[in-house]
């Protein structure tokens, strides 16, 4: 069953908006700001920032739009900012929407689509615990959008946690910017600040709340506590921001928590599967040859609503991962399966049972996953 444009609209899921209001469009969009030649303000910032010369971008794992009103409870300073959505590509999980960001392309074009994939020689590649094999640089070829700054006489600053220094995701994704590691929120919100001493753009990752999302789930005292934390470092980032500067803040992602009796496992479904890739809420099933059909049938036949499942060609069909460059194509599975209900599929043959007992999950096309803010701060010219 291929999801069509009028399936989505009637079930209330989101498209990613590749091309008018996704992450793809965030750091053009800036790059035109700051007089990047050839960039495009797609998401209309030059009306909103005006005549700034440095921005900062702080992106903020897990920060879902539907999660929002939540997290402004406890960092009330987000609630008085200038604030519109975007959507995350597809899937909606930390590496692809990291990738494109950085890159500006959807996911099909940058390669990185989906928390782990299965190579050609049969080994999963988990984006997350990247190091130098494969090559960051042949797996994500695209330039990033650092590079292009960088290569326009702009200056282009990563503040992340020290430990993500010269990981294949951040050579992927960042490429091109200047690294100042920053392992808590006081140091990050002094790290981004300095970097906006200088024109140019400073970008900044926050994982705490998607930490604890997942590890004790949203609404919980842990999660409220990492939202709370939001409010000393965008405070301290908005009272700080110099004259012609401006702070747009994002997310890569929301999450959904996910009750522990709505977990089935992929063996139990089907038996001819090689390979399994992906994560819980979007599942890439790697099959015996000439078995997709046929495992397609079975995930359907069991999940019923709760799911969409397409074979590759109907999930490169759709759009949902923008157009896709033939050797990236094989990087999706046989047999595509996106929750559309709070459930998860745990791959206990496939994957550290740790996986399966998560509280929060995302990576589906879910509105509360989809769906990301986009708040902004501007301070003008003296």
């Amino acid at each position: 069953m291929s999801p069509s444009p009028s399936g989505f609209e009637r079930s209330g899921l989101v498209r990613p908006a590749y091309g008018h209001g996704s992450l793809a469009e965030v750091l053009p969009s800036v790059a035109a700001v700051l007089g990047v030649p050839g960039a495009v303000d797609a998401l209309g910032l030059g009306a909103v920032l005006g005549d700034v010369d440095r921005v900062a971008v702080l992106l903020v794992d897990g920060l879902g739009a539907y999660q929002l009103p939540s997290v402004t409870a406890h960092a009330p300073i987000l609630g008085q900012l200038g604030d519109r959505t975007i959507t995350s590509g597809f899937p909606s999980t930390t590496p692809v929407s990291l990738a494109t960001i950085g890159t500006g392309v959807p996911p099909g074009e940058h390669g990185i689509v989906g928390f782990t994939v299965r190579q050609e020689s049969g080994e999963v590649l988990n984006h997350i615990q990247w190091g130098h094999h494969p090559d960051p640089v042949a797996w994500q070829p695209v330039p990033t959008w650092f590079e292009r700054l960088r290569a326009a006489g702009v200056g282009a600053t990563l503040v992340t946690r020290p430990s993500f220094r010269g990981t294949g995701l951040t050579v992927a994704c960042y490429r091109g910017a200047s690294f100042a590691g920053a392992a808590d929120v006081s140091s990050l919100a002094t790290a981004m600040l300095a970097a906006l001493s200088s024109p140019g753009l400073v970008y900044g990752y926050h994982p705490d709340l998607d930490h604890h999302g997942h590890g004790t789930g949203v609404g919980s005292p842990e999660w409220a506590a990492a939202a709370g934390a939001l409010e000393e470092l965008v405070s301290r980032l908005v009272a700080g921001l110099p004259p012609r500067s401006a702070l747009l803040i994002t997310a890569d992602h929301g999450q959904v928590n996910i009750p522990f009796d709505a977990r089935p496992d992929v063996s139990d479904i089907s038996g001819d599967l090689v390979g399994v890739a992906g994560e819980p809420r979007v599942r890439y099933l790697h099959t015996a040859p000439g078995a997709a059909s046929d495992v397609a049938d079975a995930f359907r036949s069991s999940l019923g609503a709760s799911a969409r499942v397409m074979v590759r060609d109907e999930a490169i069909a759709s759009g949902l991962f923008g157009p896709v460059s033939p050797p990236h194509a094989a990087r999706i599975g046989d047999v595509v399966v996106l929750c559309v209900e709070d459930i998860v599929l745990t791959a206990r043959d496939w994957e550290p049972p740790s996986v399966g007992k998560l509280v929060a999950y995302h990576g589906s096309v879910t509105a509360a996953e989809m769906t990301v803010p986009l708040l902004i701060s501007v301070v003008p010219p003296i």
